[in-house]
C-alpha cells in the first residue's frame, strides 16, 4: 500500500514524526513502555533542532475505565444495602450514592476524588521545549500534543457507537442522580417503594461496570490519527519556529503523557509551570491526519468547557478569509481534550482537531488508526490554518 507523502517539506516532517510514532514504536499506552519510548523520541527529536528538552516524570492512574468502575460497585453496594435495615440502610446508602455521584462528578471535571485517591498508578512522562521569542518577550503560548493511544473498546466501534455510548452514560448519570435523591429522602420519610424504584439504576450500573470492563481488556490502538499527528504536529512546529522565531511570543512546545487517562500529564505541567507564564495561551491539537481542520467551541462529558472567545474569534475570521482551508466551529459531547486543563489553570485555550462536518472523529480508538489512513491534503490544509493562527496569535 503506498504510503502518505506531501509536496509541502513541514507536512513530510511531520507525516515522518506519526510514522515514528505509530509504525516503528507503535501501541502507546498511558504509563507502558510504548508511551516512554515516544517520549524518548520526542526528546531525541528536539535535541536534534538544537533545543533543550525537558523531561518531567509523574504519577498517574493506568486506565481511565477503572474510576467508573468503582463508582459502579458503590452505587451497586448502596442499592444491595438499602432495604436491609430502615432509616440506617437508607442512610448508608444515600451517603455511597452521593459519593459515587461527587467523585464522578469530580473525575469528569479532572478534579481530586475518591477515586484518583485509590486507584492504582504508574509512571509516565512530559518532555517539553521553550523557545524564546525574536523580540520582546509580551506573552506564552502553549502547543500541545498527547503521546499516549488508548484501548479498543467495542463502544469505540463505529461512529453510531460512540453516539449511542454517549447517550447512554447521560442517562446512566441521570439514574444515579434519582437514586441518591430516593435514598437521601427515604431517610426522612422510609419510603418502602424507593428500593423498587431503584432498580432501573441498578441495572445501569451493571451495563456501563460490564462497558468497563471490556474495554479495559482490549488492546491499545498504534494511535496514529489519535493522536501521533498531534505529537508530531508539536514537533514540526518547534523545529519551524526554531528556524523562524515568532516575534513577541515565547512558546511552550509540549508532548503529554497520560492524556488518555484524564489528562494527568497536562495537569502536572500546568501546576509546575502555570505560575512562570506571561499572559499565555493555548492551542491543543487532537487528530489532526485524516478530517478537518476543525475548532472545537465546547467539549465535555457532562462537565461542559468552552474555548476562550478571543480565540474562537480570530479562528472565524481565517476560516473566513481562506475558505480553501475548509475550516468549520464543531463539538464533542462524549470525550474532553487538554484544552479543558488549559481553561482550569484559567489559560485561555482552544483546540483544533480533525473531525468530520457531521461530527465524526475518524478511528477514534479503533485497530484501524493507523499510518497508512493519513490524508495529506487535510494536513497540508491544517498547517496552513494552524500556522496562520499562531501568527495571529502572535500579532
Amino acid at each position: 500500500m503506498p504510503q502518505p507523502n506531501s509536496k509541502y517539506p513541514q507536512v513530510s516532517n511531520w507525516l515522518e514524526h506519526v510514522r515514528v510514532l505509530s509504525v516503528d514504536i507503535g501501541p502507546r499506552g498511558s504509563t507502558r513502555e510504548g508511551e516512554r519510548k515516544g517520549a524518548e523520541y520526542a526528546q531525541t527529536q528536539f535535541q536534534k533542532i538544537g533545543l533543550k528538552p525537558i523531561w518531567e516524570s509523574f504519577k498517574s492512574a493506568r486506565s481511565i475505565f477503572l474510576p467508573h468502575l468503582i463508582g459502579c460497585g458503590l452505587i451497586l453496594t448502596a442499592f444491595i444495602i438499602y432495604p436491609l435495615g430502615g432509616q440506617i440502610s437508607a442512610f448508608i446508602s444515600a451517603l455511597l450514592t452521593i459519593l459515587a455521584l461527587v467523585s464522578e462528578l469530580q473525575e469528569l471535571g479532572f478534579q481530586d476524588n475518591l477515586y484518583r485517591r485509590i486507584i492504582p498508578k504508574g509512571e509516565s512522562q512530559n518532555v517539553h521545549v521553550v523557545i524564546p521569542p525574536a523580540g520582546e518577550h509580551t506573552q506564552d503560548l502553549v502547543l500541545v500534543g498527547h503521546l499516549d493511544s488508548q484501548r479498543t473498546p467495542f463502544i469505540f466501534r463505529s461512529p453510531s457507537h460512540v453516539k449511542v455510548y454517549d447517550k447512554l452514560t447521560t442517562l446512566i448519570f441521570i439514574t444515579f442522580i434519582l437514586q441518591a435523591l430516593l435514598y437521601t429522602l427515604s431517610i426522612f420519610f422510609a419510603w418502602t417503594w424507593a428500593w423498587y424504584a431503584t432498580i432501573p439504576t441498578a441495572i445501569c450500573a451493571l451495563l456501563l461496570a460490564a462497558i468497563c470492563i471490556e474495554a479495559d481488556s482490549t488492546p491499545f490502538t498504534a494511535g496514529a490519527n489519535d493522536n501521533a499527528t498531534a505529537a508530531g504536529m508539536v514537533l514540526t512546529l518547534a523545529e519551524h519556529f526554531t528556524k523562524k522565531p515568532l516575534q513577541n511570543t515565547r512558546v511552550f512546545a509540549v508532548c503529554t503523557g497520560c492524556e488518555e487517562v484524564q489528562h494527568y500529564g497536562m495537569i502536572d505541567f500546568y501546576k509546575r509551570h502555570r505560575g512562570e507564564m506571561k499572559d499565555p495561551k493555548a492551542v491543543v491539537f487532537e487528530m489532526l491526519g485524516c478530517a478537518g481542520p476543525a475548532w472545537l467551541t465546547k467539549e465535555g462529558i457532562i462537565v461542559p468547557f468552552k474555548a476562550d472567545a478571543n480565540l474562537v474569534s480570530i479562528m472565524e475570521h481565517l476560516a473566513a478569509e481562506h475558505p480553501e482551508w475548509g475550516a468549520f466551529p464543531a463539538s464533542v459531547s462524549g470525550g474532553n481534550t487538554e484544552m479543558a486543563d488549559a481553561l482550569r489553570f484559567k489559560v485561555p485555550a482552544i483546540t483544533i482537531f480533525g473531525m468530520t462536518r457531521d461530527g465524526v472523529a475518524p478511528y477514534w480508538h479503533q485497530q484501524a488508526d493507523t499510518f497508512d489512513k493519513m490524508d495529506t491534503n487535510v494536513m497540508e490544509r491544517t498547517w496552513d490554518l494552524i500556522t496562520a493562527l499562531i501568527q495571529k496569535i502572535d500579532a
